[in-house]
C-alpha cells in the first residue's frame, strides 16, 4: 500500500479521534488542573484533558490491521502498546506510583522481545558489526523449538526501557513530542534497511513507521500551543517504545534513532546524572528538564516545540548523508558533547 496513504489514513483517524478523546477525558477526570497539581514538571495553565495516547494508539492499531499481516512480532508490538496505553489512563487518572510504571515497561519491553524482537548486532567503527546472538538457548515449548539470544534480547530490552522514559520526559511543552517523534519515525522509514532479521519484512517496517508519523501528526494540531489535550504518560511512553521498536525492525538504526533524538536523549541522560549526583531519586520528576530552562530562558512555547522539531530534522538529514561507521560516531560524539555543554552552560547561567 501506498506509505503517503498509510500515513494520511493515520492522520486523518487520530485527528478525529483526538477530540472525542477530550471530551471523554473531562468527563472522567483524567485530567491535570494547575490550581491543585503540585507536580513540579508540569508547566501548563488551567484544565488540560490528558490521555492523548488513546487517539494516537487507536489509529496506529486500525491502519496496521488492516495494511500489515498480522504476524508474531506486529501482534506483541500491539500487545505491549496497548499495556502502555492502558498504564497510561489509570496514571492520568491515580498517579501511579514511579516505581510501578518501571516494572510495567519491563513488562513492555519483556512481551514484545517474546513476540521476537532483539537487536542482533551493533555496528562498530572498528571493523565487522559486533554479533549479539550468541549465547543462544534452545528449548521446546508447545512441541515448537525456541531460542533465546541472552544478550540481543537484553540488549533489546534495556533499549526499549530506555526510550520508553526518556522521551516521556520531553513531552512537557505543548506539540513537543508528537512533533519530534512524527520527524523521527518518518526517518526510520525513508532509512529502513532493504532487509530484516525479523519477522516482519522491511516493507512492512517501512509501513509502520509512515503509519506511527502519521498518527503523532494528527495528533500535533490539538497538542501544539495552545494545547487542548496533553499526551500523558500513555502517549510519552508509546512514543519512545513505537520509535525503539521501529529502529530495531529498521535492522541496524538503533545508533541512527540515538543521534536523531539527541536532543531528548542528552536532555534525559543529563538529568539522571544531575539527579544522581545531587542525592535525588533518577525517578522523581523535577523542573530541570531542558525545556523547563528553555522556559526559564525566555522561550516561548510554540519556540521551545519547533526547536525539538527543527532539530530533530537537521539531525534526521545529516544522517541520510553521512557514510561509514566512523563518520556518523565521530557525528554522534560531536552532536552530544554539544548539546551537553548548552544543557550545562544553561543551567548554570540561569542558578547565577
Amino acid at each position: 500500500m501506498n506509505l503517503l496513504i498509510l500515513f494520511i489514513s493515520s492522520l486523518l483517524l487520530t485527528y478525529i479521534f483526538t477530540p472525542i478523546v477530550i471530551i471523554g477525558a473531562k468527563r472522567y477526570g483524567l485530567i491535570t488542573d494547575s490550581s491543585k497539581s503540585t507536580h513540579p514538571a508540569h508547566t501548563h495553565r488551567g484544565v488540560i484533558p490528558r490521555a492523548g495516547g488513546l487517539p494516537i494508539f487507536f489509529a496506529i492499531l486500525i491502519v496496521s490491521l488492516l495494511a500489515i499481516p498480522l504476524q508474531k512480532n506486529l501482534a506483541a508490538i500491539l500487545i505491549g502498546g496497548a499495556i502502555l496505553i492502558i498504564t497510561g489512563l489509570i496514571d492520568d487518572r491515580y498517579n501511579l506510583s514511579p516505581y510501578v510504571r518501571f516494572g510495567i515497561n519491563f513488562l513492555v519491553a519483556g512481551v514484545t522481545i517474546a513476540g521476537g524482537l532483539g537487536i542482533p548486532y551493533l555496528s562498530s567503527p572498528f571493523g565487522d558489526p559486533v554479533q549479539l546472538i550468541e549465547p543462544q538457548f534452545v528449548f521446546q515449548l508447545f512441541n515448537q523449538t525456541h531460542s533465546i539470544w541472552l544478550i540481543a534480547d537484553v540488549a533489546a530490552i534495556l533499549w526499549l526501557m530506555f526510550l520508553m522514559n526518556i522521551v516521556n520526559w520531553s513531552k512537557g511543552v505543548d506539540g513537543q513530542l508528537p512533533g519530534y517523534t512524527m520527524i523521527a519515525a518518518l526517518f526510520l522509514g525513508i532509512t529502513a534497511a532493504r532487509f530484516s532479521a525479523h519477522e516482519i519484512s522491511a516493507t512492512h517496517t517501512q509501513m509502520l513507521a509512515f503509519i506511527t508519523a502519521g498518527a503523532f501528526a494528527g495528533f500535533l494540531p490539538w497538542n501544539f500551543y495552545p494545547q487542548r489535550i496533553m499526551p500523558g504518560y500513555g502517549g510519552g511512553s508509546f512514543a519512545g517504545f513505537i520509535l525503539g521498536v521501529l529502529s530495531i525492525l529498521s535492522f541496524g538504526k538503533v545508533g541512527a534513532l540515538a543521534i536523531v533524538l539527541a536532543v531528548p536523549l542528552m536532555d534525559g541522560i543529563y538529568t539522571l546524572t544531575r539527579r544522581l549526583l545531587s542525592g535525588k531519586n533518577p525517578f522523581k520528576g523535577d523542573d530541570g528538564h531542558l525545556h523547563h530552562l528553555l522556559l526559564r530562558a525566555g522561550w516561548g512555547r510554540r519556540r521551545i516545540a519547533v526547536f525539538y522539531m527543527s532539530i530533530t530534522a537537521l539531525l534526521g538529514a545529516n544522517m541520510l548523508f553521512l557514510e561509514g561507521v566512523v563518520m556518523k560516531v565521530a557525528f554522534a560524539v560531536f552532536v552530544y558533547l554539544s548539546i551537553a555543554i548548552w544543557i550545562y552552560t544553561l543551567s548554570k547561567k540561569l542558578k547565577n
